[in-house]
């Protein structure tokens, strides 16, 4: 990693920000959100050089006019909050790539893009091993960082032809590369989608039609200087095309892949990486035997494996993500929980005076926290209680009790 370079660029107005005026009921009439971000860098980091000032200038103008074009937040009457909320939040990310270093920053960026197109890049009704799936990621995700750097520079005060080259730099690229591929694109149904899988979808459909080659060709690596003229090929890209004929854009379909991805993100975060792992196997319709081959599993371990991610995922479907998952299966609160009439009458003739409370508390969406100092509840009581009625819900649902 090259150490930071001094752009001259970069040289006016950085050494003493400017302080903006923000009339507001809760603080000072006047505060300097770009001192704070810097002091932040200082805290974190340890020193904070131009390009790193340069970087919280820039975060700073874009949240100002964020501010400023947001009509909710100019009426709230507190605008310093929204300021400080906004630029924490986006130097955090920031710095989360900034500490992962160019080269571990760029493979976990990489890893997130990818979950999120694979299904758009390769639907699961195609018979498309590891070795392909990549090769059409791959392509995908160079054009999408091209596209990505050249938004960075529609969009920020910097030369046309901006290339990132410091630590700051790079990190600040990657985070607003993972920002601008979760942008929502408002569709003419009204419903909204992330950028890049729209951008997913549109590549699938663009690949050539038929083609008469092996698809074993296509998914091959060569190596040195034929591997990209390989690659891009027209013969290629037409085998490829087999493997993503079929890009449904259909809401359902929306709802589905925001399931999938807060799945993988979840279990992730929790460190449970082989049950990721597993469910992307899965979601290629993999018969078990091929699973085994590509975890290296014996059957025991697959089962083991089988019944934790299943622990797993009913417990990302009943606590911190319930609503996600509900919505997807059209069993919201406002749905009666997905069940018929009769079941839902029951389901709540059952219930005790503290669960019908809670229960209705949530179909006027109170808030966890509101809850807790209506009922006299802690949050975990809140949350168990939740936990436990929708796992009865499932019950009435299923015809199971």
């Amino acid at each position: 990693m090259n150490v930071e370079t001094v752009n001259s660029s970069y040289s006016t107005s950085q050494a003493s920000p400017a302080i903006v005026d923000y009339p507001d009921k809760d603080g000072p009439s006047s505060f300097s959100l770009e001192r704070i971000l810097i002091d932040d860098i200082r805290r974190q980091v340890g020193s904070v050089s131009r390009s790193a000032k340069a970087v919280v200038a820039r975060i700073t103008t874009e949240v100002e006019r964020v501010c400023s074009k947001s009509d909710r937040i100019q009426k709230s009457g507190d605008i310093t909050s929204h300021l400080l909320y906004l630029g924490q939040h986006r130097l955090k990310k920031c710095l989360a790539y900034h500490r992962l270093g160019s080269k571990q920053g760029r493979v976990e960026l990489h890893s997130n893009l990818s979950v999120m197109v694979y299904r758009h890049i390769a639907p699961t009704q195609a018979q498309l091993g590891f070795s392909g799936r990549y090769v059409l990621i791959e392509d995908f995700l160079q054009d999408f960082y091209v596209e990505s750097l050249k938004a960075f520079r529609r969009e920020n005060d910097v030369p046309e032809d901006y290339q990132p080259r410091t630590p700051m730099q790079l990190a600040e690229y990657m985070a607003f590369t993972e920002q601008y591929a979760k942008r929502r694109i408002t569709l003419p149904n009204g419903y909204s989608q992330q950028l890049i899988i729209l951008r997913a979808q549109t590549f699938a459909r663009r690949q050539p039609k038929e083609t008469a080659v092996d698809i074993e060709q296509a998914v091959e690596f060569p190596k040195g200087a034929d591997a990209e003229a390989h690659h891009r090929s027209a013969t290629v890209q037409q085998v490829r095309s087999q493997m993503v004929t079929e890009t449904p854009d259909l809401w359902e379909t929306v709802k589905r892949d925001r399931v999938v991805h807060a799945l993988f993100n979840y279990l992730k975060s929790q460190g449970h990486e082989d049950c990721a792992d597993y469910l992307a196997l899965k979601l290629q319709d993999l018969p078990a035997s091929e699973i085994d081959e590509i975890l290296g599993l014996t059957p025991r371990q697959r089962d083991y494996l089988q019944q934790r991610f299943k622990y797993h995922v009913e417990k990302f479907a009943r606590t911190s993500h319930w609503e996600l998952v509900h919505q997807w299966l059209d069993a919201g609160v406002s749905q009666r929980l997905g069940m018929t009439h009769p079941q839902w009458d029951a389901f709540q003739a059952q219930l005790s005076d503290s669960q019908l409370q809670l229960l209705e508390l949530k179909q006027q969406q109170v808030s966890d926290a509101d809850i807790m100092a209506i009922t006299g509840m802690t949050a975990k009581k809140v949350q168990k209680g939740w936990t436990d009625l929708l796992t009865l819900a499932a019950e009435f649902r299923n015809g199971n009790v």
